[in-house]
């Protein structure tokens, strides 16, 4: 079957399942009803959009399947920095409450972080995917200790508010946010459109690509910057999804097998809308909001990605 068949059933099956969540059960309330699930829909398009399209980057440009930008620690680096704003300003301080405020912060603070990586982990030699998987881990470690060492001494009023930011929701999508997410998810892809073609290529690894004529640091740190843009847009959108990214983009490497990016990164990017959209109406039809999205996604990557361990320890 060809790859553009294959995109075409996923395309299919994506638009099915987000025509049955906006129309099912609206009853006499659609001029209410419709507005609301259209800005959830949006909402999941655009985190599942985001999240896959930085995971297969940061996947290639890092050389191995297993390591995600949540796996690396941005994801704690979040919940740090929503920790540290709260104890440091109060939860209704306008850094706080100001979600555009706290949204810029982050992003710079991830883009920050991500250059600190690239510098101190990427541009080094011999450094083998335990040695990168180990390290983020132990950043990922570092932040959760740090936002758990603050959350103890916290106002009780104000963790509410910083439990509240631990999980993923999509039922209070903050509209603003919104368009300011869609804007710049537009902008970053624009951008990213210049590099697109290098990605084959880097897929080959370092040396490879510098022998066929890649300005590696260059393209590498652009990417970076991306990636950390992507999961930054997402993490503040909803809230974090550790394992998303790892099951949306491997499972689009075994259905497509190829090495073409853009096949790989629109299919990852269908599966995971697939996987979101079809989450929430289990969550909402089967398991009727006893329990969270996030959870659901977290268990299943999290024993896929023990699999992925285990099965690249046998190779």
């Amino acid at each position: 079957m060809h790859n553009k068949t294959k995109l075409g059933i996923l395309a299919t099956i994506a638009a099915a399942l987000i025509i049955i969540f906006l129309f099912t059960d609206m009853g006499s309330y659609w001029d209410y009803v419709l507005p609301k699930r259209g800005i959830k829909i949006l909402a999941i398009v655009l985190t599942g959009a985001s999240i896959a399209f930085s995971t297969v980057v940061f996947q290639t440009i890092s050389n191995n399947r297993i390591l995600t930008p949540s796996i690396i620690g941005l994801d704690s680096l979040y919940m740090l920095i929503q920790t540290v704003l709260i104890f440091a300003f109060g939860a209704t301080s306008t850094t706080v409450m100001n979600k555009n405020v706290n949204f810029l912060i982050c992003v710079g603070l991830m883009i920050l972080f991500a250059g600190l990586l690239y510098k101190f982990l990427f541009k080094k030699e011999g450094k083998n995917i335990y040695f990168l998987l180990l390290v983020g881990l132990v950043m990922g470690t570092l932040f959760q200790s740090f936002s758990s060492f603050m959350q103890v001494i916290i106002d009780p009023n104000d963790f509410l508010i910083v439990q509240d930011r631990m999980f993923a929701s999509f039922n209070n999508i903050n509209t603003d946010l919104l368009t300011l997410s869609i804007v710049l998810v537009v902008i970053v892809s624009l951008y990213f459109l210049k590099f697109v073609k290098y990605l084959d290529v880097l897929s080959l690894g370092r040396e490879e690509a510098i022998n066929l004529g890649v300005d590696y640091d260059f393209v590498v740190k652009r990417l970076l910057i991306v990636v950390a843009i992507l999961i930054s847009i997402s993490t503040a959108l909803v809230g974090p999804i550790t394992f998303l990214g790892l099951l949306v983009a491997n499972v689009a490497y075994q259905f497509l097998k190829t090495y073409r990016h853009l096949y790989l990164i629109t299919g990852a990017i269908l599966i995971s809308i697939i996987a979101l959209v079809g989450g929430v109406l289990i969550v909402e039809r089967v398991f009727t909001f006893s329990t969270t999205l996030s959870v659901i996604i977290n268990f299943i990557g999290g024993v896929y990605f023990i699999y992925l361990l285990l099965k690249e320890n046998k190779a």
